[in-house]
C-alpha cells in the first residue's frame, strides 16, 4: 500500500495503524514500511537573541553545512578532467562539543562590529530520532506498507483484500486525511489483466473477422465462436480438480486457447455447410456430426495429450507453468464432448431463427400499410435510443444523472434504469403491435 497526502509523522502513524490492522490476520506476514527510524536528528531553532541580532536559519543552515562538509574554493583542469580545491576544517576539530564551542558572526549588518557570538546563545537543540529514507513520487511524499498474503486459501485471501479496500483503507483516509492506493503485485494484477483484456479482445475481433471473410457471411463465425465460453467453463473445473487457483497464468492459457477450442468447430460447420447444399439442413447436421467425429477427436487429443505429461511435472519450473496447462487440456477437453452438441444445436436453432425472421419479415411487408407496424419499429428505436442517451450517455459524460432523474448515481444505477425502462418501452409498444394487428385481421 502506498499512502501520501500528509505530513511525515503522520504518515508514519498511518503506516503504523495500518500495520497494526493487518497484523489481526493470521495470514499476513512481514509487515513493515518503507519510513524506519535511523539516525538521530538535531532540531535548531533560533532564540529571541539569535533572532535580534538578524540571524536567520537559513543564513545558520548553511553555515553549519560549510563547517561540517566544507566548502569548493575553486576548480581547475588537470588535464582531461576537472580538480577542485576545497576547504575544510581539520578532522580532529569536529568532535562531540563541536556545536558548544562554535562560534557564529553576527556581522556587520547586524551589530556594526562583526562579533562572534557561540551557538549555543542563539539558538535551542532539540534531538530526536529521524528517517533514514524519505521517498518521494513526482513532489509527493510516499510511505510504503508492504507484507505477503498467504494463497493458500484463496477464499481467505479474497476475503481480507476485501475487507482492506472496503473497510480498513477507507477508515484510514478518514482518520489521518491521507491518500491510499494499492501497489506492488495487486498493481502489477491490474495492468496485467487491462493488457491481457485488451489482447483477448483484439484476438476474439481478428477470429470474427477471418471466419466472416471464410464463410462470407456476419452471422455464421458467432455459431463457430460459441463454443469458447465453453472451454472456460472446462477451465474452472479443471483448476477446482486439481486445486489450483486461477493466476496470471491462467489468464494466458485463456486466451491461447480461445485460438485452439474453435478449430473443431471450424470443422464441424465447414462439414455441415457442405452437406447442407446437396440434403435438407438437419440431415446434413446430423451426418456432419457423425462424419467429424475422428478428426474432431484427434484435433483435441494431441494437443491434450501432448500437454498432459506437464500436469504431473513436480520440478519447481513446472509449478508456474501449471495454470497455463490446466487450462488448454481440461478447456479443450471438455470443449471437444460439447462442440458435438452446441455446435449442431446452434445450427439448428438458427435455422429456425431465420425461418421465423423470414416469415415476419413477408407478414410485416404485407400489414405495415394496415397496422402501421413500420411507424411503431421507428418509434421503438428512437424511444430507447433516446433513453440511452439521458441514462447510460448522460452518466458517461457528465458522470452523473441527468438533474430530472434525481442526479448522482452510479453506473449501475444508469444501466438498471435503462434496462427497465427499455423493457417497459419494449412491451407497450408490443402491446399496441399486438391490438393493430388483431384489429387488421378481422374480417
Amino acid at each position: 500500500m502506498e499512502l501520501s497526502g500528509a505530513s511525515t509523522e503522520t504518515l508514519k502513524e498511518a503506516a503504523e495503524a495500518l500495520k497494526a490492522q493487518l497484523a489481526r490476520f493470521g495470514e499476513i506476514s512481514a509487515l513493515e514500511d518503507s519510513l524506519s527510524y535511523d539516525k538521530e536528528e538535531l532540531i535548531l531553532q533560533l532564540t529571541p537573541q539569535g533572532q535580534a541580532l538578524g540571524l536567520t536559519i537559513d543564513d545558520l543552515g548553511r553555515t553549519l553545512r560549510a563547517r561540517l562538509n566544507g566548502i569548493e574554493a575553486a576548480t581547475y583542469p588537470d588535464g582531461p578532467r576537472t580538480a577542485s580545491i576545497r576547504v575544510e576544517l581539520p578532522s580532529d576539530e569536529l568532535t562531540a562539543d563541536f556545536l558548544d564551542r562554535l562560534l557564529i558572526r553576527t556581522g556587520p549588518a547586524a551589530t556594526g562590529e562583526g562579533n562572534f557570538v557561540p551557538l549555543a546563545d542563539i539558538v535551542t537543540v532539540e534531538r530526536r530520532t529521524g528517517f533514514s529514507v524519505i521517498r518521494r513520487e513526482n513532489g509527493v511524499q510516499v510511505i510504503s506498507v508492504t507484507g505477503d498474503i498467504s494463497e493458500d486459501n484463496a477464499d481467505r485471501a479474497a476475503a481480507i483484500q476485501t475487507e482492506l479496500t472496503e473497510n480498513i483503507l477507507p477508515r484510514l483516509e478518514e482518520d489521518f486525511g491521507i491518500t491510499t492506493y494499492t501497489a506492488g503485485l495487486a498493481e502489477q494484477e491490474r495492468d496485467f489483466l487491462s493488457d491481457a483484456m485488451t489482447g483477448l479482445v483484439l484476438c476474439l475481433a481478428g477470429i470474427y473477422l477471418t471466419l466472416s471473410w471464410v464463410f462470407s457471411s456476419w452471422v455464421r463465425p458467432f455459431v463457430v465462436m460459441a463454443i469458447i465460453p465453453f472451454g472456460l467453463v472446462g477451465a474452472i473445473w479443471g483448476h477446482f480438480i486439481w486445486e489450483v487457483p486461477l493466476s496470471m497464468f491462467s489468464v494466458v492459457g485463456l486466451i491461447g486457447m480461445v485460438g485452439i477450442i474453435i478449430n473443431d468447430s471450424i470443422v464441424l460447420v465447414t462439414t455441415v455447410d457442405e452437406y447442407a447444399s446437396e440434403r435438407g439442413l438437419f440431415p446434413a447436421i446430423i451426418d456432419g456430426a457423425a462424419d467429424r467425429l475422428r478428426p474432431v477427436f484427434l484435433t483435441t487429443a494431441t494437443t491434450v495429450l501432448g500437454l498432459a505429461p506437464l500436469l504431473y511435472e513436480t520440478s519447481q519450473q513446472a509449478q508456474f507453468l501449471r495454470p497455463t496447462v490446466i487450462t488448454l487440456t481440461y478447456g479443450l477437453g471438455f470443449g471437444l464432448v460439447l462442440v458435438l452438441l452446441v455446435v449442431p444445436a446452434l445450427l439448428a436453432i438458427g435455422h429456425d431463427i431465420g425461418r421465423n425472421a423470414r416469415a415476419f419479415r413477408r407478414g410485416l411487408a404485407q400489414n405495415s400499410r394496415a397496422t402501421g407496424l413500420s411507424g411503431l419499429l421507428g418509434l421503438g428505436v428512437a424511444g430507447i435510443a433516446a433513453l440511452f442517451a439521458v441514462t447510460l450517455g448522460a452518466t458517461i459524460v457528465m458522470g452523473a444523472l441527468p438533474g430530472f432523474l434525481g442526479g448522482g448515481g452510479s453506473m449501475q444505477v444508469a444501466l438498471g434504469l435503462f434496462v427497465a425502462g427499455a423493457a417497459i418501452w419494449t412491451f407497450a409498444l408490443w402491446l399496441v403491435a399486438s391490438l393493430r394487428f388483431a384489429a387488421a385481421s378481422r374480417p
